[in-house]
């Protein structure tokens, strides 16, 4: 039986150190300690478990969230199960048309390792950003950067070899072969199994 996030309340009596050093890194120093508490009080850490989902497709987005630890996997079901990304530790994610919209979810989202979260839902999402300017700022400054690393994603699926994107994934995370399993790799580089097989076999 799935297991979605909703059947585990977030809990809020945790130290959400982690996502606020995440928070100044990504707004680079422009906040105010006050508005930086703010911030940590109205997240909450939600644990999942291998297989749980933070969102089923079709289902509407309950947060948009950090990811303290673990993998979170965006997937589109079509004729088979394709991988659109894979949130590791250190990112910020949700499925944001459903989050910002109460759409149904296009994709769904779910742990393939135990996972720490710390999430927001939307009326206090909506509430930071317009009360917060530091988060405001870390907002903005997290969407522009994720605009450019889809911008390169797509020019890399046009423009490289399937042997270049994967050297390419591995240069910017080493650690990703020991973190991800192989058919999740392959499915979000656009690669059969069997040719990531290959490529692999290649690699000194």
């Amino acid at each position: 039986m799935n297991i979605f996030a909703e059947d585990f309340p977030a809990m809020p009596t945790e130290n959400p150190q982690a996502f606020l050093n995440f928070v100044r890194e990504v707004i680079g120093g422009d906040f105010s300690l006050p508005e930086l508490e703010q911030i940590g009080a109205t997240f909450s850490r939600l644990s999942l478990k291998k297989n749980q989902y933070l969102v089923a497709q079709g289902a509407v987005c309950p947060y948009f969230c950090f990811v303290e630890s673990g993998i979170l996997q965006h997937a589109v079901l079509l004729d088979e199960e394709k991988t659109t990304y894979l949130a590791l530790r250190n990112s910020a994610t949700a499925s944001l048309d459903s989050f910002l919209n109460a759409k149904p979810s296009r994709k769904s989202i779910r742990a393939i390792a135990d996972c720490v979260l710390w999430v927001v839902g939307i009326q206090d999402f909506r509430s930071l950003m317009a009360n917060n300017k530091a988060f405001h700022q870390f907002y903005y400054n997290l969407i522009e950067r994720q605009i450019c690393l889809i911008d390169d994603y797509r020019i890399d699926l046009l423009t490289m070899t399937p042997e270049e994107r994967y050297h390419k994934l591995l240069s910017n995370d080493p650690t990703l072969l020991q973190q991800v399993p192989l058919h999740y790799l392959a499915s979000f580089l656009g690669i059969s199994n069997r040719h990531m097989s290959r490529i692999r076999k290649n690699v000194k």
